[in-house]
């Protein structure tokens, strides 16, 4: 059973950086996409980056502070996070779409989420 495992939420000052780290376990064929969207209280989960057949996407809200990149042989993304600033608070979800091992087509699967708090 595929899982996305996250690590590296926390509290950190504006102006601080954190490191998110997720990690796809479980019997993989393939990896399509993999990235990181966030839900902040009160409003609807949005996108913040994503690597895409090796095309990077960011929001427009994130580019220029925060790198997403992936150890493709792992099946890890890390989204490094610089000159953070309140308004990223909010809880932080990797994202994967993948094809299970013994499968024939693709499926999005999701982490459990770990909370980003920046403090002004």
């Amino acid at each position: 059973q595929v899982q996305l495992v996250e690590s590296g939420g926390g509290l950190v000052q504006a102006g601080g950086s954190l490191r998110l780290s997720c990690a796809a376990s479980g019997s993989i064929f393939s990896t399509n996409t993999m990235g990181w969207y966030r839900q902040a209280p009160g409003k609807q989960r949005e996108l913040v980056a994503a690597i895409l057949s090796g095309r990077l996407n960011y929001a427009d809200s994130v580019k220029g502070r925060f790198t997403i990149s992936r150890a493709g042989a792992k099946n890890t993304v890390y989204l490094q996070m610089n000159s953070l600033e309140p308004e990223d608070t909010a809880v932080y979800y990797c994202y994967a779409r993948l094809v299970p091992a013994g499968t024939a087509r693709d499926f999005d699967y999701w982490g459990q989420g770990t909370q980003v708090t920046v403090s002004s």
